[in-house]
This record gives C-alpha cells, sequence and structure tokens, in this order.
C-alpha cells in the first residue's frame, strides 16, 4: 500500500489580524459613566449627557424599572426618574 502526502492550507496574514471577542479575563473598554438598570450594567458612556439620555430614553419606554447612571470616578449613583406626564 502506498503513502500519501498531505499538504497542510498555508495561513495568510489576514487571518491573523482577526479580533477577538471580549472574554471574561480581558475586560472591554469602559467609559467613566456606566448606565445601569436594576442593578445590572447595560453599557458605558464617556459624557454623563449621553449617560443621562439613554437612561431617560429606558424609562420613558419602561417605567417600571430602576435606571441609575453611576459615576466611576467619583463612586456616586444618580437615579433617573420618570417625566411627569402631562
Amino acid at each position: 500500500m502506498a503513502s500519501r502526502q498531505i499538504k497542510m492550507p498555508v495561513k495568510d496574514a489576514s487571518d491573523t489580524e482577526v479580533e477577538e471577542a471580549p472574554s471574561q479575563r480581558k475586560r472591554p473598554e469602559t467609559g467613566r459613566y456606566l448606565l445601569q438598570v436594576d442593578r445590572q450594567t447595560k453599557g458605558s458612556y464617556k459624557t454623563s449627557e449621553a449617560a443621562q439620555a439613554a437612561a431617560l430614553a429606558i424609562k420613558k419606554g419602561y417605567p417600571i424599572v430602576q435606571v441609575s447612571v453611576y459615576d466611576s470616578v467619583e463612586y456616586t449613583h444618580t437615579l433617573v426618574e420618570a417625566p411627569a406626564s402631562e
């Protein structure tokens, strides 16, 4: 019986540049302000205004949940209240 040689495919340099998905060991980049819904972090923002706008949009859609913005530098929580309905 004759033996066969198998050639392995050559990897391109472009295959090694694929960005890895974040894992539990490596934390993703976060902004200063964290959006929290019922004490679970849902997103991060670099400015307070952007975090407040996102929190207000969630609070308008779901008024029963607790929405807050956490400042990771000053260690403060700011609760977002539903706007008064007219």
